[in-house]
């Protein structure tokens, strides 16, 4: 009876009545400081957790940044392609002759050279300046809308790829440690990822410009061109455009393999630049050639 009763007085001691429509609650006040620490700290171990787990596991930012859809017109960008055009026509003019007699300064040969001078046609060349000026522009403006277009259809992250910085991507992936060979391999996939759009939009105009001098041909001759002629044009335009394809693909791949050369061996955004350059001028060169001297095209 002694041991009931002291449990009694144990329990009345540690518990608290409350009456609630006639039940009566007890609780344990050992229990509930216990009870309220244990929920407090599973509060704050599942806040950091989740907390580690947002930092651990955050979503990756894709950021896209469109240049402006006119910017070939852009005074800087269109100056210096109005620049370089001109100087590429135009300075074939300038090379010296041979003059395979004595220089005598004889009156009538400063004539004979006055009148040599007069001849040189300056009309052709400033044509042919004009014509790359506005190839240059359309497919300068062909690349920004397929860059709008890949925003619009493909993945964030599909469109991020195409549409990064290279250079800068190089340059970041130099800082972390790679080896030589996946470096390579990395800078040479970014920059084919990178250059597939502009070699696309480069693509696009100069099979719109065959097919263009294709069907002008045809309307000039239209009286006299009969079924022969006009399976001949469609095979002309066939190779043309299959040249036209061969060299986009060398441009491309070259360009790749270049940039992959270049940022390794000696700077990784200068050297990526350059040797970007150097592929896609080396790949139409090189693919020229093999159409002319082994394919007689």
């Amino acid at each position: 009876m002694f041991r009931v009763g002291h449990f009694l007085a144990r329990i009345d001691f540690y518990l608290l009545r409350f009456s609630d429509g006639g039940r009566s609650i007890a609780f344990s006040d050992a229990n509930a400081e216990w009870a309220g620490d244990y929920l407090s700290n599973l509060r704050s171990a599942a806040g950091n957790i989740l907390q580690r787990d947002s930092i651990k596991y955050s979503t990756k930012e894709y950021p896209l940044e469109l240049k402006p859809l006119f910017s070939a017109f852009q005074p800087r960008f269109f100056a210096l392609m109005s620049l370089r055009s001109f100087l590429m026509h135009y300075l074939p003019l300038l090379e010296p002759r041979a003059n395979l007699e004595d220089d005598e300064d004889d009156e009538d040969d400063f004539l004979q050279d006055a009148s040599d001078e007069r001849h040189v046609d300056l009309v052709v060349p400033f044509k042919k300046s004009v014509k790359t000026i506005l190839r240059e522009t359309t497919v300068v403006t062909t690349r920004r809308v397929l860059e709008r277009l890949a925003v619009h259809y493909v993945s964030q992250r599909m469109a991020w790829k195409l549409l990064k910085d290279v250079p800068k991507s190089a340059r970041r992936k130099a800082t972390r440690g790679m080896p030589s060979l996946l470096y390579f391999c990395s800078v040479s996939r970014t920059t084919f990822r990178g250059h597939l759009l502009a070699i696309t939009a480069s693509w696009l105009v100069e099979v719109g410009i065959q097919i263009y001098r294709c069907f002008s041909n045809l309307a000039k001759n239209e009286e006299e061109a009969d079924k022969v002629n006009r399976a001949h044009q469609f095979q002309l335009l066939a190779k043309k455009v299959s040249v036209v394809t061969l060299k986009c693909g060398a441009s491309l791949v070259f360009a790749s393999i270049g940039a992959g050369v270049g940022a390794t061996l000696f700077h990784p955004s200068i050297g990526q630049w350059i040797g970007c350059a150097a592929g896609d001028f080396a790949g139409p060169v090189i693919v020229t050639l093999y159409v002319e001297r082994v394919l007689h095209l």
